[in-house]
This record gives C-alpha cells, sequence and structure tokens, in this order.
C-alpha cells in the first residue's frame, strides 16, 4: 500500500526544486544581461580636451592637462608609481577600483573579472548577481545529488535493477557533485573576497593608494563590506535585485575616518552627472607622474 507521506514528499521534492531552479535561471539572467556600467560622463575627455591633448607632443603638458581633469574627480587609487590612473583607449580618468576589460573594450566600474561562464564582464552592476548564481547554482546541485543519493544507494545493494535507469542516476549523481565541488571552491573564494571588501583583480594585485599599496584599503569590516554589495536592506539580499551601496564611482576607504574623507562625510554630493567639489587632496594629485593604463 502507498503510505500519505508518499505523495506529500513528491510535492514538496518538486516545490523545492522549481524554487531553486527559478532562482538559479534568474540570477543567471541577471548575471548576463546586465550590461558592465562605465564611467560616467565627468571622467571622460571633452573633445575640447581631446583634441588638445592629442595635438599637444610636449609630454610634461599632457601630463598637465591630464592633471586638470583628474583634479575634479574624487579618485584616490594611483598607478604603481604614484601617478594618475588614465586609460588611453577609453580615454577617460578611471574611477577607483575600474579596470579597462580588453574582451569588453571597455572601463567597467570596480570590474572583479570577465567570466565566460556568463559571457560578461562581472562588476559594479551584476557582482551580486553573480554571487547569487554561484549560490543558487551550488544549492541546485547539491539538492539533485542529495535527492539522487538514495537511488544510488538501492542500485547499489541491489534493491533496484533497472540497468538503463542505473545509468542515468549514476551519471546525474557524478556531474552534481562535480559541479557542486567546482562551485563550492569558487564561491567560498568570493566569500573570502566579499568579506574583505575586495575584487579578484586586487586580490592579486593590491590597490595603490598615495601612501602606497595597500590591500585591506577599501576593507570597512565585515558587516559594511557585505552592505557594500548586498546593501542594507536584508530582504533583498537573497533576491537578484540590485540594491549594492553607491553608484561604483568611489567607494569609502579604511584608512580616512568620516571628518576626513569626502567620500563619507559628503558622499551625497559626488553625484554622476555633476562633480563640483575638489577632493582635499587635488592639489598634490595634480603633482604626481600620469601614468596611461590600460
Amino acid at each position: 500500500s502507498v503510505t500519505l507521506s508518499n505523495p506529500v514528499e513528491k510535492v514538496a521534492y518538486l516545490i523545492i526544486f522549481h524554487i531553486l531552479f527559478v532562482l538559479f535561471v534568474w540570477t543567471y539572467w541577471k548575471s548576463i544581461f546586465t550590461l558592465p556600467e562605465q564611467p560616467g560622463k565627468k571622467y571622460h575627455m571633452s573633445l575640447a580636451d581631446q583634441e588638445r591633448y592629442e595635438n599637444e607632443e610636449r609630454p610634461e603638458v599632457q601630463r598637465q592637462i591630464l592633471a586638470e581633469i583628474a583634479r575634479k574627480l574624487p579618485v584616490y587609487t594611483r598607478t604603481g608609481n604614484g601617478g594618475i590612473r588614465f586609460c588611453d583607449r577609453c580615454r577617460l580618468i578611471k574611477p577607483d577600483r575600474c579596470h579597462h576589460c580588453s574582451v569588453c573594450a571597455i572601463c567597467v566600474l570596480k570590474m572583479d573579472h570577465h567570466c565566460p561562464w556568463v559571457n560578461n564582464c562581472v562588476g559594479f552592476s551584476n557582482y551580486k548577481f553573480f554571487l547569487l548564481f554561484l549560490a543558487y547554482s551550488l544549492l541546485y546541485c547539491l539538492y539533485i545529488a542529495a535527492t539522487v543519493f538514495k537511488y544510488f544507494i538501492k542500485y547499489w545493494t541491489g534493491e533496484l535493477t533497472n540497468g538503463r535507469s542505473k545509468f542515468h542516476v549514476l551519471f546525474l549523481l557524478f556531474i552534481s557533485v562535480m559541479f557542486f565541488v567546482s562551485l563550492l571552491f569558487l564561491f567560498g573564494y568570493h566569500c573570502w573576497l566579499v568579506s574583505r571588501n575586495r575584487s579578484t583583480l586586487e586580490a592579486f594585485s593590491a590597490p595603490v593608494f598615495q601612501n602606497g599599496p595597500d590591500k585591506n584599503g577599501f576593507n570597512l569590516g565585515f558587516v559594511k563590506n557585505l552592505q557594500q554589495v548586498f546593501g542594507e536592506e536584508k530582504k533583498l539580499w537573497l533576491l537578484p535585485i540590485a540594491s549594492s551601496q553607491g553608484n561604483g564611482h568611489f567607494f569609502p576607504m579604511r584608512a580616512l575616518c568620516e571628518a576626513q574623507n569626502p567620500l563619507l562625510a559628503n558622499e551625497e554630493q559626488w553625484e554622476d552627472d555633476g562633480i563640483d567639489e575638489e577632493p582635499h587632496d587635488s592639489g598634490e594629485a595634480s603633482s604626481l607622474a600620469i601614468e596611461k593604463e590600460t
């Protein structure tokens, strides 16, 4: 006879399966079709500045032109030799944590890496979606492996003898376990990056500030680091809905307190469509060497 728990158990399995499947597809979709965000127009050279820069043959004058542009922007990171981070391909001053992607051929805000899995650049605009995609993929594989494992045991002990079904069960179990192990390492690594408020690029090459390289320059503590990616609304953390803090052009820094750091004290004043105030270190920035970076 069939017990009452069997149909209830099947319904529960189907509900959990479809919830995980929907979240898996949703996060994958958002990771693919959320375009990487580029620096705002204030970071790009105007046509007049471009013409003036390209027609100028003297390097020192070119450096002066770039320094004038950088002086108006809240940029705090530097190149390895202390120069302003400038992209000669996109013709822009790079915001902090912004990098040029050779695959996408654009500068991406808070670029983490270019992911072949989603065929897209992972950066400020979709990093949360990418993390959720890894998390739900991990749970999806774990759920498949757990539900198939009992049938694997039955075949192993000889309770079930269907040869064709046995092959499918073994194949499904092997694939789900293989992907689970792979995703576990990748997801664990990105969880570690989030806890330290680093990107993959910054983990390999520490960001350089005016006082030199500092791998913990953006580390604000575990909770605040988490909020940088997922936001303060905890009800949105597990949903692929944009909730990351800021606009990707500037980030609070560990080295400066709120009273000294305009990125923390006057964050609302730095708008993408109009940055009028100068950071307190702008005079120092103009004296630094300018290095073109791609």
